[in-house]
């Protein structure tokens, strides 16, 4: 069997044509979903960006024990356990984040590797003076850094040197993988995982794709937002939207040179691929930029998933409502190409839904560690959040003390205590942290933009009435239906006992 694993990041499910999107071009995930079986209902698991890969590689949910870090030396990587089997696993990303503290554990679970440079604030080019006032007057001031620890300078720096489409992140991306395939195309027994860092901000895109979606906004450069409140004028707003869109119709525009590869060397006849994201992004909706200060709507947590085997061809075009989510990826992966799935793993493999929908799960539980617990049936969404979010107290259980950027300060594990194992970590104990606390005393393990969680209020949605979200109510026999379904799947996932005192849950 031969696999190829797309992801890309930030890929917002309603802006795709495939699954109604209208206002950006993406002709090639289109063409994509006739070749394979669409999945209408997946959504996320654990957020944001490393916790979801730490679903992804263990099939399951970590945001309840842990926060941003490291594969634990207890979890089991699909990248390693096929190389184990005898698959040859392969990774090209620019995602960054992989090589720094807390995601320093990932790239080394596969047979290969191949990291592309320069994404957001990657600390590739070296600049000792870099041009300030040049970079004041060239960018908005939502973008420019604002304290010691702010990226966004070394972000322009990195963007300096890309000049031409070639220079950017998303096509060196693609050559490597298309280096790769030119190399064992004709061999059986691989995976490639081909990641791409973008359409994630900043929107950075080629002026070919840009000039494809006008606007009315002539002021510097605004390409980033930063993840807070809506505020924006109407052409600001518009400017961040186009710019999104420029970046999403050069993906698309690359996933298409992917197909057009396979369709040149016959590869739809022996080949799996499989697309998807880690989460989505609000683009202004709800009022709000970003991803992880607000409450999980579907424009983050609902999410694309896509998949082509040759063993289902006459598949191809269908859908499936199945309620899905990023843990099943693992065991799906796992089972293309016959290799045992381990004990402990909470998500189910699709290939049986490659033949025919059906359930697997009547829920699926998805949060941020240290925000709301949230849960969906595919019909209703709950998003549940302690009633005092300043007096919870929260812990890291761990034994790879490593944040986004930095390892766990000797000041934070002054208060570690080691605690028994828990089933999923194989008879190992392991440290039990009190979780840090962001500058509003909320704790939490994500040190975001913005300073803290808000609109942290507990509301039901109903989806088909409200896919938008916009009108919250409240229904005692759904509530305590859905709130059953949630401690069921926390109790399945060992969560801690402080993870139901939170939520006011047994």
């Amino acid at each position: 069997m031969r696999t190829i694993f797309v992801l890309f990041d930030s890929l917002v499910r309603n802006a795709l044509e495939c699954y109604g999107g209208t206002s950006i071009a993406t002709p090639n995930f289109a063409r994509f979903a006739q070749r394979s079986v669409v999945f209408d209902t997946h959504y996320t698991g654990s957020l944001p960006c490393m916790p979801a890969r730490r679903d992804l590689h263990t099939g399951r949910l970590n945001f309840l024990h842990r926060s941003w870090g490291p594969l634990e030396p207890f979890d089991n990587s699909f990248a390693e356990l096929l190389q184990s089997a005898g698959t040859y696993t392969h990774l090209v990303s620019d995602h960054y984040h992989y090589w720094e503290d807390g995601g320093a554990t990932y790239h080394n679970r596969y047979s290969s590797w191949e990291f592309i440079r320069g994404q957001e604030w990657d600390k590739w080019k070296a600049m000792v003076a870099p041009p300030l006032e040049r970079f004041r007057a060239m960018y908005h001031a939502m973008q420019q850094p604002q304290g010691k620890g702010d990226g966004r300078l070394q972000a322009m720096v990195n963007r300096e040197s890309m000049r031409e489409e070639k220079d950017y992140c998303c096509p060196r991306t693609f050559a490597a993988g298309f280096e790769f395939l030119d190399a064992n195309r004709s061999a059986d027994g691989w995976l490639l995982h081909l990641e791409c860092f973008d359409p994630h901000e900043p929107f950075h895109a080629p002026s070919v794709y840009r000039e494809r979606y006008p606007t009315g906004y002539h002021g510097p450069i605004l390409d980033w937002p930063r993840y807070k409140r809506m505020e924006e004028s109407g052409p600001e707003v518009a400017e961040l939207r186009a710019n999104y869109a420029a970046l999403l119709t050069m993906c698309d525009a690359y996933f298409g040179k992917l197909l057009d590869y396979m369709d040149r060397h016959d590869l739809w006849k022996d080949t799996a691929v499989v697309l998807t994201t880690d989460h989505g992004f609000l683009l202004a909706e709800h009022d709000w930029w970003g991803k992880n200060r607000m409450p999980f709507f579907n424009e983050i947590s609902h999410i694309p998933l896509l998949i082509h085997h040759p063993g289902f061809a006459r598949q191809a075009g269908t859908r499936r409502k199945a309620l899905t989510q990023t843990t099943d990826l693992m065991p799906t992966l796992l089972e293309l190409h016959g290799v045992p799935i381990p004990e402990g793993v909470e998500g189910r493999s699709l290939v049986p839904l490659l033949e025919g929908d059906g359930a697997i799960r009547e829920a699926a539980l998805f949060g941020m560690f240290g925000a709301g617990t949230n849960i969906t049936d595919g019909r209703y969404t709950y998003f549940r959040y302690p009633e005092d979010m300043t007096k919870q107290m929260l812990y890291e259980y761990t034994l790879m003390p490593m944040h986004l950027k930095s390892l766990f300060h000797v000041d934070e594990l002054r208060g570690a205590q080691l605690e028994p194992p828990f089933g999923f970590t194989r008879g190992v104990p392991v440290l039990k942290v009190p979780a840090r606390r962001n500058p509003k005393g909320q704790p939490t393990g994500h040190q975001g933009q913005g300073g803290g969680y808000e609109d942290t209020t507990t509301v039901l949605y109903d989806l088909q009435s409200d896919c938008a979200q916009q009108i919250p109510f409240r229904d005692e026999a759904i509530e305590a239906r859905l709130l059953r379904l949630m401690a069921d799947l926390m109790r399945k996932n060992e969560a801690p006992a402080e993870a139901f005192s939170r939520l006011g849950l047994q």
